[in-house]
């Protein structure tokens, strides 16, 4: 433990160019490992599912851009990646929820969890895409440091408090 303490110390003082990427895999991992501490915290589910989706949805990119590396392209390719990373969020809470679907906002008939783990999916898209809007607007630069990212941590957190003091 003290090597390990001692290594970060002396990494302290070798500054490096940080970047700002919304899919880092050290958010990625950031945000799962919370996901699984939030639902031990008692966190209702459909905060941790708008969560889960946009973590899923984080993963189907890192799949895009697996596949890109290798030049591996068919038709539909992102659309299938990103269909599947998001359904995994059944595979992820199988044997701690049980699927029973609701009516929600009465026009869906779905479980909660998988209705907001696509809301958390379709509100990390919009807001990269909303960003992107931005930044072409202002002539191609962010409008402050880091913009790319707290652009959808605002939209979830939204979704987030909405969903904590409206459940569905």
């Amino acid at each position: 433990m003290k090597i390990l303490l001692l290594f970060l110390s002396v990494l302290f003082f070798f500054p490096v160019k940080a970047s700002a990427n919304p899919a880092c895999p050290v958010c990625t991992i950031a945000i799962g490992a919370s996901l699984g501490v939030a639902r031990e915290l008692g966190v209702e589910d459909t905060v941790v599912g708008l969560w889960a989706g946009a973590l899923l949805t984080l993963l189907g990119y890192w799949a895009v851009v697996f596949f890109e590396r290798r030049n591996w392209r068919f038709v539909g390719r992102d659309f299938l990646l990103m269909l599947m990373s998001v359904g995994m969020i059944g595979f992820i809470y199988i044997n701690e929820v049980q699927y029973t679907p609701e009516v929600i906002w009465h026009v869906f008939y779905l479980d909660p969890i998988l209705f907001s783990a696509v809301l958390g999916m379709l509100l990390f898209v919009f807001s990269q895409k909303f960003y992107g809007w931005m930044k072409r607007r202002n002539n191609g630069h962010a409008h402050f440091p880091f913009e790319k990212v707290v652009l959808p941590l605002i939209f979830l957190l939204a979704a987030s408090l909405y969903f904590t003091y409206f459940p569905i």
